[in-house]
């Protein structure tokens, strides 16, 4: 939890449930306990780990603007709430097409697209408070796409 707190997640983020647990170490005979934070979420009555959202765009354009997918990809990441630590894309040769990730405090955004297909994959894996949704409607204005099929996955229901 403490890499949490150097990127500034701690007081900003608010965890689904506060854990209290004993720590091994004692002071003077006694258990010392600890708070600490598992940033899993509870909606609905459904506890899980976060919201893992698979992304086709078709019919799209610009799919080879790599500057374009950077800046969509941070928009999006912002709206949804969500901390960028660090960004690497790759532009293919000779089609254009781009891979990449945005890797994310709460997770992260990959992208990999077809120009010569009109076609994208993205997906959008975030924890905590950040809402994936919010994200789709960067890549909708974007991309232009003719469709997008979301999916929606709801990972770690099982962890507890």
């Amino acid at each position: 939890m403490a890499a949490l707190a150097e990127l500034g997640m701690d007081s900003d983020m608010k965890p689904s449930e506060t854990q209290i647990r004993e720590n091994e170490e004692t002071q003077s005979g006694f258990a010392v306990v600890e708070n600490t934070k598992d940033y899993f979420i509870e909606r609905n009555g459904i506890r899980y780990a976060g919201t893992h959202l698979l992304i086709d765009l078709w019919g799209a354009s610009k799919l080879d603007d790599i500057d374009l997918i950077e800046r969509t990809l941070r928009a999006g990441a912002d709206a949804a709430g969500a901390t960028i630590l660090h960004c690497h894309l790759h532009h293919f040769e000779p089609n254009g097409g781009v891979s990449g990730v945005l890797v994310l405090a709460e997770s992260h955004i990959s992208i990999h697209t077809w120009p010569e297909n009109s076609y994208a994959a993205l997906d959008v894996f975030m924890c905590g408070d950040c809402d994936p949704h919010k994200a789709v409607p960067f890549l909708e204005e974007a991309f232009t796409p003719d469709r997008v099929d979301v999916d929606e996955q709801l990972r770690g229901k099982d962890v507890v």
